[in-house]
């Protein structure tokens, strides 16, 4: 098929929505080791994540066995609103780059939370509805995830308390505003709500810009003891990249419909939700031997779980309240700087993205600076029109990187990455790069010892 027949957008019809979420644990070779009860080191129970969970979000937590698992009607309607989402063909950078690459790039911004989050918002906000639960709490970096299920519980009628890691909290006051604006309360992480939030700021009064780890375990702790409210998560969890999956779905019905399929397949990587979502049928395909695409996970120097963790059982939060989960980690009580990346600030990695970058599925991982990913975010904004988050510029700075590489080589390699959500609430950030207030902070040897030396011994 010729280049002028690929339009720049391909657009699916409601209709070729998927009907069910795709579950990669069912295919992976080795399945990642089981969540352990941090007191008896024993697999985790249903019965033991049902007072965290909603229960059929723990039952999808566990399931290693249905590939398929079916997309409740009232989520599909829902999806409706803003899916399927755009695949679209970046021609005016494959211009700009001079490059033989077709670039393509699954564009999950255009919702009111500005990124992919609601996927997985509106399914966990749905089942907690269903199990007759008043609430849910939960803890955001950036503020897409916290927006993105702000949406979804005011769309359902649910009381939702957010805790947003602080750095994050001060840096984008409007992220805030918009969850307000759904009905959440927002509480900057750590904060004296909570007895680890009070634990955190004693032990770390230096150091108050937060973390994903403190903020998920405040936000555990009030689950945990508020009546008839469930604990929900943005990212890592098999859940979250099992209701992502129809990024990655929606890609690949897209591709097929004009005769192509990715040489490459790039995301941000932070806890693993976005880069899980837009591989996982690209993967069944490597799993089962029918296809080969080279999959590269990006990730921030700041934070760089892939590139510099231990692959090990950790705890999920600082805290040390959840299961433990075997992943790559830079230990619970990593704190990372308070680089703009505030979604790509985890010290752990999903265990299905880290058990299949352990057995060599996903090919590569890179950890790339701040300063070069807003240079490359703005590169994109000037051609494509479309300002990134800067998560997703991790991704559009690899994407570069390789379309160039292509250039040299006069490779013809089809690259898709995933556009995981807009920049609009992150201005200052932008601003401090233009004046270059910017400056990278990868950790110490010191600093990752420092995180590492509490993990458990599993």
């Amino acid at each position: 098929m010729s280049k002028q027949e690929i339009p720049y957008k391909i657009y699916l019809t409601e209709n070729e929505l998927p009907k069910e979420w795709y579950n990669v644990r069912a295919d992976m070779r080795t399945d990642h080791r089981p969540l352990l009860n941090p007191a008896t080191h024993e697999p985790v129970t249903l019965a033991e994540l049902e007072p965290v969970f909603c229960t059929e979000l723990a039952k999808q937590e566990l399931n290693d066995k249905d590939a398929y698992i079916e997309i409740p009607a009232p989520v599909r309607d829902f999806y409706k609103m803003y899916r399927p989402s755009p695949l679209v063909r970046a021609y005016c950078l494959e211009k700009y780059l001079d490059t033989p690459a077709e670039i393509y790039y699954k564009f999950e911004g255009n919702n009111t939370s500005g990124s992919h989050k609601l996927n997985s918002a509106i399914a966990q906000a749905y089942y907690a509805k269903e199990q007759g639960l008043t609430g849910v709490t939960t803890e955001t970096g950036a503020g897409q995830w916290g927006t993105a299920l702000s949406m979804a519980c005011g769309y359902f009628g649910l009381d939702l308390t957010v805790y947003m890691v602080r750095c994050s909290y001060e840096q984008k006051p409007q992220r805030r505003t918009l969850m307000n604006v759904y009905g959440a309360n927002v509480i900057p992480s750590p904060s004296d709500t909570t007895a680890v939030g009070r634990k955190m700021l004693a032990e770390h009064p230096d150091n108050t810009s937060g973390s994903l780890g403190t903020a998920i375990s405040e936000a555990v702790e009030v689950a945990l003891t508020k009546p008839n409210t469930r604990y929900v998560l943005g990212s890592v969890l098999n859940q979250v990249v099992l209701h992502q999956s129809v990024i990655g779905l929606e890609s690949k019905t897209a591709m097929e419909k004009y005769g192509v399929y990715p040489d490459m397949v790039i995301g941000c990587a932070g806890g693993g939700s976005n880069l899980g979502g837009l591989m996982s049928p690209f993967m069944r395909d490597k799993l089962k031997g029918e296809r080969d695409p080279y999959f590269i996970a990006v990730e921030p120097m700041s934070c760089p779980s892939l590139t510099r963790g231990k692959f090990a059982y950790d705890f999920c939060d600082t805290g040390k309240v959840t299961p433990l989960a075997k992943m790559y980690t830079l230990g619970s009580g990593f704190m990372p700087a308070p680089s703009h990346a505030g979604g790509l600030r985890y010290h752990g990695m999903s265990p299905i993205l880290s058990q299949l970058y352990h057995d060599g599925y996903i090919n590569e991982a890179r950890a790339v600076s701040q300063v070069d990913v807003f240079k490359a975010a703005i590169e994109f904004a000037r051609v494509e029109g479309i300002l990134p988050a800067p998560e997703s510029a991790h991704a559009i700075k690899v994407t570069l990187d390789e379309a160039r590489k292509c250039k040299e080589t006069g490779e013809k390699k089809v690259i898709l990455f995933g556009l995981t959500g807009t920049g609009y609430f992150d201005m200052i950030s932008y601003d401090r790069y233009m004046k270059g207030e910017l400056n990278d902070a990868p950790p110490t040897d010191e600093s990752l010892a420092e995180g590492e030396k509490d993990m458990p011994k599993v």
